[in-house]
């Protein structure tokens, strides 16, 4: 959740003094833009569709590491659930080989 608002909060600041808009169409682009959903207000100028657009790049990489973070611990879990474990790569001397 963190990282989540820290993300949201640059968005949202960001929104607000490059693209000069209020605090809450900031909230609003940055929440939607966050989620995956896309722009809401269309930016007049340079500088608010620079920012826009490194936004969205950061908003996926941010989308990307949080379900790695999210999902690692269940992977993990799959892994001791089905033995796949390092020592499972080794060959197995009691074992003929094919």
């Amino acid at each position: 959740m963190a990282i989540g608002a820290i993300a949201l909060g640059i968005g949202v600041v960001g929104y607000h003094y490059i693209a000069d808009l209020s605090w809450l169409d900031s909230l609003l682009n940055a929440s939607m833009i966050l989620t995956g959903m896309g722009p809401v207000d269309r930016m007049e100028t340079c500088g608010a569709k620079l920012f826009a657009s490194v936004y969205a790049l950061f908003s996926g990489i941010v989308f990307l590491s949080a379900s790695g973070i999210i999902l690692a611990p269940v992977f993990h879990r799959i892994m001791h659930i089905i033995h796949l474990d390092e020592d499972d790569q080794t060959p197995n001397p009691d074992v003929p080989s094919r």
